[in-house]
């Protein structure tokens, strides 16, 4: 749920145990209905974004679209069920209020008339558009040998006095809203792709359709015709931009029309601007499992399971995608070197350097060892060098090329190290953390191993000085250490163990008194060497567990997950 003004702005709810397949606002703006691929429905609240008012039942299958009455009482929620492909319930307490019935195939689209006498209409995949009285509400009449094709999208107009449908045939249809008789097709042969979703004007005059042929369409009602376009992409076929979801919000008077394209980008449009989109809302569409910030950078660097890089600009929640050859599979570790440069590894076994400023990935790849479990960078003597830690051992890299290398007597599955200290620290499912000094001509040298982890090593970090070191274990807990000598590590606290499962990411605060830990648990956590006893914890901050945590300046941490998403959070209360 976010907001149209500031999309930075935004909230989650996460008690849905399915994949969530569409959601919409009460008429009165307090409630949200949502639905999932088991059938299920949840009533919750808009402010909280936590609160379930209810959770009910509806089909044996997929739901595809839910319906609110104008009282913001009624949700008719439609979709691929066995039995029946739909039904309407009362909001708070789940009690029937009619059927729908008249379709012989799933149920795709369904829309209420906000106005009395209630009416409603659904539309099927068997080509037809069913029109229903209410409430309760009961089959009235069913129309057909108008589409040919799907029916992907269906809406009452705001006053009530009409209703549209569209299709995979390309066709718009316009109907009396009382009676439910179709009145004319306009815009015959426009779109030259399926038509996914259609949304009415504030004044019902005019409406906004969008199409897999990448095109947003604006329409005059009563001439029929295209008054305004806008094609996404190239001129070449580009799936990515296809146009599934569009809406144009009640309430405003600035013609805003927003767009949802497959890639998952919300795109928004003003009626008067012919030129394209005024603002485009991005973001990961996989699970985040990297991230990487420069110290006192408003940036970062994320990366995603399916390859994906992406810059964020802090400040405005801007993601812009990291241009040029990227990873072909997951992102295993980002590392953020000097002079705005920020080095990936990834699944396809490849080192790859991206210019933070640009936002492209410079050079070519650089073939690694092993399959990456992390990267680091580090620097001798005022040069930097990038450490990869592979099912191979470490290998170091200079300037696109590999200048030496260290098996390990057990594969490290994390690595740590600082852009301005020679220190490197590995460590591995033998519940070893050994710590090397990096020379200036890139070898390593092994200084010590610390011992007293009491499980297999999933993360490490050292604090911006270099003179703190946290290590993170498979069973949840952090150990964290402090060095007077290069060689000389002593444990400081092993209290901090609120995780219930595997550490993914650590990270320091930049005075190196605090750090931040981010689990499978789903839970992220501030810990402070002050007071080791104490934390702050943000439950549930990353719904199926989070993939990277980055302190990125005094009492801000930004936290990354298997949900796609980056949060910011404030950090208060910690010694």
């Amino acid at each position: 749920m976010r907001s149209i003004d500031n999309p930075a702005v935004s909230k989650q709810y996460t008690a849905h145990t399915a994949q969530t397949t569409v959601a919409r606002f009460s008429p009165s703006g307090f409630y949200i209905a949502s639905g999932d691929v088991t059938g299920s429905v949840r009533v919750w609240d808009s402010i909280g974004a936590e609160n379930t008012k209810g959770e009910y039942h509806i089909i044996a299958g997929r739901i595809n679209d839910i319906a609110w009455d104008g009282d913001s009482q009624r949700i008719i929620a439609v979709g691929d069920g066995k039995e029946r492909f739909g039904h309407c319930i009362t909001a708070d307490s789940g009690n029937s209020v009619g059927e729908i019935s008249g379709h012989a195939s799933q149920i795709n689209c369904v829309s209420i008339r906000q106005q009395r006498p209630l009416r409603a209409a659904t539309g099927s995949d068997d080509t037809s558009l069913v029109f229903l009285h209410g409430a309760p509400f009961k089959f009235n009449t069913s129309v057909r040998g108008k589409h040919d094709k799907f029916i992907y999208g269906t809406q009452f107009s705001p006053d009530g006095s009409a209703l549209v449908s569209v299709g995979s045939d390309r066709r718009i249809w316009l109907y009396d809203g009382k009676t439910g008789e179709a009145t004319k097709q306009i815009g015959e042969g426009e779109h030259k792709g399926s038509i996914f979703g259609v949304s009415w004007a504030p004044d019902s005059k005019r409406l906004a359709t969008c199409s897999g042929d990448q095109t947003v369409k604006v329409w005059d009602v009563e001439s029929g015709q295209c008054v305004q376009s806008w094609r996404m992409g190239g001129e070449g076929v580009s799936v990515p931009d296809q146009q599934v979801g569009v809406t144009w919000p009640a309430g405003r008077s600035d013609g805003l029309i927003i767009s949802l394209d497959l890639e998952g980008n919300l795109n928004y449009f003003h009626v008067d601007k012919a030129e394209g989109p005024v603002k485009v809302v991005r973001g990961h569409q996989k699970a985040i499992t990297s991230a990487a910030s420069a110290p006192g950078s408003a940036s970062l660097v994320t990366g995603s399971y399916e390859g994906r890089a992406r810059s964020w600009d802090l400040t405005t929640g801007a993601a812009d995608l990291v241009d040029g050859e990227m990873h072909s599979n997951q992102v295993s570790g980002l590392a953020a070197g000097g002079s705005g440069r920020v080095y990936s590894v990834g699944w396809d076994d490849s080192l790859r350097t991206a210019d933070v400023a640009q936002k492209s990935f410079v050079g070519g790849a650089v073939k690694t060892a092993g399959q990456p479990k992390g990267v680091a960078v580090a620097a001798s003597n005022g040069k930097e060098f990038t450490i990869v830690a592979s099912t191979a051992g470490l290998n170091v890299y200079s300037e696109g090329r590999e200048v030496s290398s260290l098996p390990l007597p057990s594969a490290p599955t994390c690595i740590a190290a600082n852009a301005s200290s020679d220190l490197v620290a590995s460590g591995a499912d033998d519940k070893l953390v050994r710590i090397y000094k990096l020379s200036s001509s890139g070898s390593l040298a092994e200084l010590t191993t610390l011992r007293d982890a009491t499980a297999p090593i999933s993360a490490l970090a050292f604090s911006p000085s270099g003179t703190r070191l946290a290590a993170g274990l498979g069973n949840g807990k952090v150990f964290a250490y402090s060095s007077s000598s290069p060689e000389s590590w002593k444990l400081e606290t092993n209290r901090w163990s609120a995780h219930t499962a595997r550490v993914t990411s650590l990270c320091w605060s930049p005075d190196g008194e605090k750090a931040v830990s981010g689990s499978l648990d789903t839970n992220v956590c501030v810990w402070s060497l002050a007071n080791p006893g104490a934390r702050v914890k943000a439950t549930n901050a990353h719904k199926e567990g989070v993939g990277a945590v980055v302190w990125v300046e005094d009492g801000r941490v930004v936290s990354c997950g298997a949900d796609a998403a980056v949060k910011v959070w404030k950090v208060e209360g910690v010694a």
